[in-house]
């Protein structure tokens, strides 16, 4: 009698999925998974819980069976709202990364060097430790696809216009997903985005 949503969905939707779901005397909760593909396999996403806070609480053992914690947002709609808003701050993340390490190589400084440093510097995201080395080394084999963060920027930017806010920044970032798509790249590892960076050099 109990329904979880682990998917990255648009929170009206969730909201209108909830209501069905109760019509038929089910329980809902909306746990979208916020990590990276082997994060979610070892069992160390963080959930992301949009619903009933009893109801998030009988589903407990689910919950820790897929996830390292779980945080209560609110009611249905609020877990996929989290999600988006995350998954903004995350791929932003790899952007920031992925241009700066471009702009340190278009510099001259040493990859490896440079990235140790800027890992322990006031710099510092989680997303160099996943991502630092792909878009180093240009291994793309996929923890997460291009294609698919695009298809999420593309819900963050609709809810974004439906609510009457400008992103200008994960506009950009859109952009350049669209970029890797179009080169053939939709597949790879969505680090992959520092080739479209690349792909952006003029000579001086």
């Amino acid at each position: 009698r109990l329904v979880l949503n682990f998917a990255t969905c648009d929170p009206d939707r969730m909201v209108a999925l909830a209501a069905r779901a109760a019509a038929r005397g089910l329980d809902f909760l909306e746990t979208p998974l916020s990590g990276a593909s082997d994060q979610v396999a070892r069992g160390e996403a963080v959930c992301l819980v949009g619903g009933d806070r009893a109801v998030m609480e009988r589903a407990d053992d689910l919950l820790r069976a897929v996830s390292d914690k779980a945080f209560f947002l609110g009611p249905v709609g609020n877990g996929a709202k989290a999600k988006l808003a995350t998954n903004l701050i995350l791929g932003l993340n790899r952007a920031a990364l992925a241009e700066g390490l471009v702009y340190a190589e278009r510099l001259g400084l040493p990859a490896d060097a440079f990235f140790e440093a800027a890992r322990h510097s006031a710099a510092y995201s989680a997303a160099m430790d996943v991502k630092g080395r792909k878009m180093i080394t240009r291994d793309y084999a996929t923890a997460g696809k291009v294609s698919q963060s695009a298809k999420d920027f593309a819900l963050i930017l609709a809810t974004a216009r439906a609510h009457g806010q400008a992103l200008p920044f994960a506009a950009a970032y859109a952009e350049a997903m669209a970029g890797c798509i179009a080169a053939g790249e939709g597949d790879w590892d969505n680090s992959a985005i520092v080739e479209q960076i690349r792909r952006l050099h003029r000579p001086p």
